[in-house]
Order: structure tokens, then C-alpha cells, then sequence
């Protein structure tokens, strides 16, 4: 369904049994099935992440074919991931044709702020089959549908608000980036590392409110640097632009790398 701020809302159905079923369990460990022998009940443990990984791949190869670079953008609610990627939007479009799928449990608020920036913008919401929180690679595809490939350069993926899920989950992208801001406190890579470990960048967000808060970048910085060695930071405010061009310079160089490839 298109709707009038050129916003196509993508809704999935399948595969969820219920709100404390999940559909893509963790990548990095084993599902368990229940099966019945007779009187006993048998517990098969097996590693249930191969289709997600095969399906990332096949992402990828039509990403390659069509010389798209696909950006996966994470973070946790409230870090201003959308308000951050409407401000890359307005610099990277006057020069590369972008596009947007955006992941939400719920509403299509940020689908709708996004698309104002003039790109096609995909939606999909999760509270159909349970609310999951990441997007997984199959969903990504049937997404693709929505959009015009060969028209576009960017693909910047929204993925769902959550610093756990996201991180586990392959998707065919080219580049991870995972959004903080300083509200958050600076424990975050500390409780969450597979999120830091994962990403190839991180913006440290919402610089602009330092001054009013009792917040050590050096201490973020620093466990950072302990999770993920060389990962670049760039602090930066979406709300007034200080940064952006550190990391805009940054996301166009490895657009056009992909681009040299």
C-alpha cells in the first residue's frame, strides 16, 4: 500500500505462533525442538540460523549485482537514530539516489519523517507476528519489493530500536553502525558488546547536551576502544549538525569503495 507521503507500508504474517515464540532464534547458539517418542519427550538441539545466514547471502549477491551499498543502522529507543539519518539523508541525496526500509514493532512515525526527505521509504512492523525486535534477512527481502532497485545507490536500513537483537542477526548488508547518544549513559557498550563488537562505526549522539549532563565521553570512548579496537567515533549532534562531516566523509568513502569494486 502506497500512501500519500509516498510512504509503502510493508506488513509480514508468517511464521509466528504466538507472542513468546520466536521465529529466528540466536545465531550464535542452538534452537530447541520438542519431540514425543512414545511416552518420553525428546529434546533435539540444532543450530538454526543457517537459512537467516543463506538468505543474508543472497541479499548481498543482488546488493553486488545491482552496485547498491545497503548501511544497517542499530541502536536502542531514543538514541535520535531517525532524526540522525534525515540529516544523511539531506547530504548524501543531492549526489546518490537513496532509499530507506525502516523496522518497528509499531506505527509508521518514522517512515513518515523519513519520507520527507524525497526517498522511497519501506516500512515494516513486527506486532503482526509477535513484535519481534531486529529485522532478520528474509524480511529484508520480501521488502525489496517494495523498492526499485535499479534505482537506487543507498539503502539505509532502521532497524528496530533494541541493543541486543539487531546485532545477532545478518541481514546482507555491507556496513554496521551503531547510534549512542550521551542520554544513555556511558555503560551501554559495557552491558551490551556484541552490539560494539558487531558494528564497523559508532556515532555518539546528542553532543549538543553535554554541557547540562554529568556524562565522561572519554569513559565511552575508552570501553569502546576495549570491545572493538579502531572502530571509529564520531561524536556528533543531529540536532544542530556538529560532526556530520567526519561521518558523512567517512559513509562516502565506503559507498564508493563498494562503487570501485
Amino acid at each position: 500500500m502506497l500512501t500519500p507521503d509516498k510512504t509503502l507500508i510493508y506488513r509480514h504474517h508468517e511464521g509466528h505462533k504466538g507472542p513468546h515464540s520466536h521465529p529466528h532464534p540466536h545465531p550464535h547458539g542452538g534452537g530447541v525442538d520438542t519431540q514425543r517418542s512414545g511416552s518420553r519427550e525428546i529434546k533435539v538441539v540444532r543450530r538454526v540460523l543457517d537459512a537467516n545466514d543463506m538468505m543474508a547471502a543472497r541479499n548481498r549477491e543482488l546488493f553486488a549485482a545491482k552496485q547498491i551499498f545497503v548501511l544497517n543502522v542499530m541502536s536502542s529507543p531514543g538514541s535520535g537514530k531517525t532524526t540522525t539519518l534525515r540529516k544523511t539523508l539531506s547530504h548524501l541525496m543531492p549526489g546518490l539516489r537513496c532509499a530507506v526500509i525502516v523496522g518497528d514493532i509499531c506505527t509508521t512515525i518514522d517512515a513518515d519523517r523519513l519520507a520527507e526527505s524525497g526517498a522511497p521509504v519501506v516500512q515494516i512492523n513486527t506486532d503482526a507476528f509477535g513484535g519481534d525486535c531486529h529485522l532478520a534477512a528474509h524480511v529484508i527481502e520480501r521488502a525489496l519489493a517494495g523498492l526499485d532497485l535499479d534505482a537506487i545507490d543507498v539503502l539505509i536500513v532502521e532497524n528496530i530500536g533494541n541493543l541486543v537483537c539487531p546485532a545477532e542477526f545478518d541481514i546482507g548488508e555491507d556496513k554496521r553502525v551503531v547510534i549512542l547518544s550521551v542520554t544513555e549513559g556511558e555503560d551501554k557498550p559495557a552491558k551490551y558488546p556484541l552490539m560494539f563488537r558487531e558494528c564497523d562505526a559508532m556515532l555518539l549522539n546528542k553532543i549538543d547536551l553535554l554541557p547540562h549532563l554529568e556524562y565522561d565521553v572519554q569513559a565511552t570512548l575508552s570501553s569502546v576502544a576495549q570491545i572493538h579496537p579502531g572502530m571509529p567515533v564520531f561524536q556528533i549532534s543531529a540536532k544542530t549538525g556538529e560532526g556530520f562531516e567526519a561521518w558523512l566523509a567517512w559513509l562516502a568513502a565506503e559507498v564508493d569503495a563498494k562503487r570501485k569494486r
